[in-house]
């Protein structure tokens, strides 16, 4: 039985070899900052303004999440994404502004259309998990 190269998404490291690897990973992580640095400076003023780290964190956290190796927790340690966001309030504005740099930035890359779908719909979870903790978290509706 073969499955398809959209349905393979997700399965071992396809979606790391289909993002570029680490290089890919790390072209796309870099174009999401210059993006929003330009286009998103209320979310953009959350992260420090030394992006070294910043870029490197990221970028390791999706080579692992995406099925590649498991450089953020190799490096770092251990991560929950919800709770590495908690002490920031994000509502509604910042989670949408995140998943459109994102977008923006997915767009820039080679990938193939069924993957930047894939990758997108698939950021959109944890997006969604960190908007709904900090509301728990904040007080906020």
């Amino acid at each position: 039985m073969q499955i398809s190269d959209k349905a393979s998404y997700g399965y071992r490291d396809t979606s790391f070899q289909a993002a570029g690897g680490e290089a890919g990973i790390l072209q796309l992580v870099r174009d999401f900052y210059a993006i929003m640095d330009e286009q998103a400076t209320h979310i953009s003023q959350m992260h420090p303004a030394d992006r070294a780290t910043t870029i490197d964190k990221l970028a390791k956290f999706l080579c692992g999440w995406l099925g590649g190796p498991r450089l953020f927790s190799e490096t770092y340690g251990p991560i929950s994404i919800p709770q590495a966001h908690a002490h920031l309030t994000i509502g509604a504005e910042e989670r949408d502004a995140w998943l459109n740099c994102m977008q923006q930035a997915i767009a820039k890359q080679p990938y193939a259309a069924d993957f930047a779908d894939y990758l997108l719909a698939q950021l959109r979870i944890p997006a969604e998990r960190v908007y709904q903790v900090s509301q728990h978290q904040h007080g906020q509706k």
